[in-house]
């Protein structure tokens, strides 16, 4: 990496230059209304609508840290009670060491006319998605084991995901097999998507791939060039969780619609965007 790329975002540490990160903060940079418009068009369904006066993370290169849905300062959601829920929700013991999931993007908006959640988990190459593809670890500090906090919220994670995946079989109709064990970073999207739907939130949860972010294709990575690219790889990492007509369906949990989607998007490396 040349001394002009790595200085490209002053706001983003080195490893932090390429790839989703900088394109995300892209995304999300410019005036209210300029990202509203540009989130809005991004997910493309006629009953969802990002306004300027919603709240986003990240917001540019201001504010760069991504989404935790239940801790504030870095939630677009605004309730207190709502952030707490979610957590306890998740975790058996709450404390400092113990993390919530981390969105890409997450903005709050309108979704068939009511008040909802946009959430986006992005990818720039094939091998962030493969690689995926392993359970949740369980690890502790180097020599001293694992902690029995840390053990009590992984049994926790797994029951809540368990309950998830009934609870999406339910609403569809369809076998659904969402688990810690694999495929852990879209189970966690699909489980946490389907706890704020039960919660009376509406979600669409978008899976974006940057197309044309060649500056990945190191060794065995394989940027997008197509939409198709991003779609198939989507689908076919998908396929051990859940069939592919959910993707694309909106789904009644408790009565209120999840919305699961597969987009993508050309966003050049440039400090402005279209």
């Amino acid at each position: 990496m040349n001394d002009a790329f790595t200085c490209a975002f002053p706001a983003l540490r080195r490893n932090q230059q390429k790839g989703s990160k900088p394109r995300c903060h892209l995304l999300t940079s410019g005036a209210s209304q300029q990202v509203a418009e540009r989130l809005t068009k991004l997910v493309a369904l006629d009953e969802v609508v990002v306004r300027a006066e919603d709240n986003w993370f990240p917001k540019g290169f201001e504010m760069i840290h991504e989404a935790q849905l239940g801790t504030e300062g870095k939630s677009p959601i605004s309730d207190h009670d709502t952030r707490k829920a979610l957590r306890d929700w998740w975790l058996s013991v709450q404390s400092e060491k113990a993390n919530t999931p981390n969105w890409d993007i997450a903005s709050t908006c309108t979704i068939k006319g009511e008040s909802g959640l946009l959430l986006i988990e992005a990818k720039a190459h094939d091998a962030e998605l493969r690689n995926e593809e392993r359970g949740k670890p369980l690890v502790g500090k180097e020599g001293q084991g694992v902690s029995t906090n840390s053990r009590r919220n992984h049994v926790r994670i797994g029951a809540v995901v368990q309950e998830a995946s009934l609870t999406l079989s339910l609403s569809t109709g369809l076998p659904w097999a969402l688990s810690r064990d694999w495929n852990y970073q879209m189970t966690n999207r699909f489980a946490w998507s389907c706890r704020l739907a039960e919660m009376g939130v509406p979600v669409v949860m978008a899976y974006l791939g940057f197309l044309n972010a060649n500056e990945m294709a190191v060794g065995k990575q394989v940027p997008f060039a197509t939409p198709d690219d991003w779609d198939r790889l989507v689908r076919a990492h998908s396929a051990s969780l859940f069939p592919q007509s959910v993707w694309g369906q909106s789904i009644s949990v408790a009565g209120t619609c999840f919305i699961p989607i597969i987009r993508s998007f050309e966003q050049p490396l440039a400090q402005t965007t279209p």
